[in-house]
């Protein structure tokens, strides 16, 4: 049996850590960014969720206090930014932010598609707080996420990416009714839209496909 990679595991230690950290907070109607942003001591919090973590995954919580030490490292790391804005975030590849009411699976269906926004790193940390705080009051669609400063080796220039995802990309209204938003939130270069059935089978890789399925 090969052996595990530690920080390959701890990468996967993290990921599942903060999605269950988000999910809690979520329960409560409250958000990461909000509690960081605000200033809210949420430190009782933290520790209790990665007690209940190391309680059902013992093996991914050793992983992370190797690298983290304690849950206090963490903490810190998260009011410093880490998971907030994507030029602070070092561990996760994307911060993920679902609209309320939505499903975090909807963004995989296959009738869902999504608006590309590109963006400059120094120009993506505002850009994603107007897309992230439009996207809690429900004004554009189910979900949107945004590329981090942790190197990804997929990423083909230094440029980070914002997707803004909408439920169907064959209800043009909706699709558009949110092209139009992101309009008058600042956004009015010309965006590709992608449908992720054409994602789903690698259809964008490959040279000479069309890459968007609307540009507007």
């Amino acid at each position: 049996m090969a052996e595990v990679d530690p920080e390959a595991l701890a990468d996967v230690a993290y990921g599942i850590f903060e999605h269950l950290l988000n999910r809690g907070f979520r329960s409560q109607d409250r958000y990461l960014y909000a509690l960081v942003e605000g200033g809210v001591d949420f430190r009782a919090d933290l520790i209790a969720i990665f007690e209940k973590f190391k309680d059902e995954y013992p093996q991914l919580a050793e992983a992370m206090l190797l690298r983290f030490s304690n849950p206090e490292t963490i903490y810190a790391m998260l009011c410093n930014g880490e998971g907030v804005l994507p030029t602070k975030t070092t561990q996760m590849y994307w911060i993920v932010l679902d609209a309320p009411g939505s499903a975090s699976e909807a963004i995989e269906d296959e009738n869902a598609g999504k608006w590309l926004i590109f963006q400059e790193p120094d120009q993506v940390d505002a850009s994603w707080k107007k897309v992230r705080d439009a996207t809690v009051t429900r004004e554009l669609g189910i979900s949107a996420k945004v590329s981090t400063a942790k190197p990804n080796p997929d990423s083909r220039d230094n440029r980070k990416v914002i997707y803004v995802y909408t439920k169907d990309w064959a209800d043009e209204t909706d699709v558009m009714r949110v092209r139009e938003k992101l309009r008058e939130m600042g956004f009015v270069d010309r965006l590709g839209y992608k449908r992720n059935i054409e994602t789903f089978a690698g259809e964008y890789a490959k040279k000479g496909k069309r890459v968007t399925y609307y540009a507007a």
